[in-house]
């Protein structure tokens, strides 16, 4: 198990954005700090801001891979509904001649029935070959009228689902655009926020930097057998990992990406977006926590900015700002604004 403090500060996050938009107005310098302690202060306040626009940029990035999912299902839909209604019109083509036939020679007075075979026939026997005769051809002139009717009952549903498609289509294309600005914005914004604190960090003393880190927490944590032990016990295995904005892995980390990691480990796949794991697995009372258990940090769902892991004894495993490597701390150190907890398996 790594138990290595590392406090290095470094900033990854990598994105592709489609278009051109302005770039966010400068900060404001932070004032001088009077001494340690408010430099450490300054230090916290700038990086607990970058950890929030960090988390937008996430839930941001993983709402656009939900909409372009959204768009590619709907195209697809669109050309399968395009191709069920070419092939419909194909099968109308194939049974209209039949169909038409059958309606001209009923306009002309044709009779399909037994009694037109016995009044035109000259024995019994000649009766039943009539009779059977006339039977097939009704079966085959039904079948040929309800194939049509599928045929055309099909076009029509193929035709109104390709233009629910190409609706659906049109709107999440212009979500993803839009998606896209708020990536490309909650980017700049994280950049700005980062080499804030980046330059905060780089004025820190020793005593600050050791203040900041905290004690190592070297008590052995056993989880229940299955998927939650493997993820406690993966996410334990990366105390002492870096701190990067962004990062998911393996030896760097951000609060969901080392719960992402951890979970993919026990074969469990989570979205790299701590407000997007709270709307997975099922909700757990406060202080009804087992290990494995996420919990997590914001006034609302909507603005949650921090996931840990629960691990036992009162104490959670997390990756919570920027120059404090991956470490276990009590439930209180995850923040003042605790908001809920889901437990993902069991």
């Amino acid at each position: 198990m790594k138990r290595a403090v590392r406090g290095a500060l470094s900033i990854t996050a990598v994105v592709t954005v489609i278009g051109f938009y302005p770039v966010t107005p400068a900060l404001a310098q932070p004032p001088v700090p009077n001494n340690a302690s408010d430099a450490l202060k300054q230090y916290q306040d700038l990086s607990a801001q970058a950890d929030k626009v960090n988390e937008d940029f996430l839930a941001a990035k993983n709402d656009l891979t939900n909409k372009q999912g959204e768009l590619d299902k709907a195209n697809a839909d669109l050309a399968t509904a395009q191709q069920t209604e070419a092939g419909a019109h194909a099968q109308e083509e194939q049974f209209r001649g039949s169909v038409d036939a059958l309606a001209n020679a009923s306009f002309q007075g044709a009779r399909f029935s037994n009694l037109s075979a016995l009044l035109g026939g000259s024995s019994q026997k000649d009766f039943l070959e009539r009779a059977t005769a006339l039977n097939v051809l009704a079966t085959e002139n039904q079948q040929a009228l309800q194939k049509f009717t599928n045929a055309v009952d099909t076009a029509a549903d193929a035709r109104n689902k390709a233009t629910d498609a190409q609706k659906r289509a049109q709107d999440a294309k212009a979500a993803a655009e839009q998606l896209a600005q708020q990536l490309s914005q909650a980017k700049l914004d994280l950049d700005q926020k980062a080499d804030a604190a980046r330059k905060a960090y780089n004025k820190l003393s020793a005593k600050d930097i050791a203040d900041l880190v905290g004690p190592v927490d070297k008590t052995v944590y056993l989880a229940p057998a299955g998927a939650a032990h493997d993820a406690v016990q993966t996410a334990l295995d990366q105390v002492g990992d870096k701190y990067v904005y962004g990062a998911a892995g393996p030896n760097q980390f951000d609060c969901s990406g080392l719960v992402m990691f951890a979970y993919k480990a026990a074969g469990v796949s989570l979205p790299h977006s701590s407000r997007a794991q709270y709307t997975y697995g099922k909700p757990v009372a406060s202080g009804q926590w087992v290990a494995g258990d996420l919990l997590f940090y914001g006034s609302s769902a909507g603005s949650i900015h921090h996931v840990a892991m629960y691990i036992g004894n009162g104490n959670i495993v997390h990756a919570s700002t920027s120059g404090v490597p991956v470490k276990v701390v009590p439930v209180s150190g995850g923040g003042s604004d605790y908001f809920g907890a889901k437990r993902i398996v069991g």
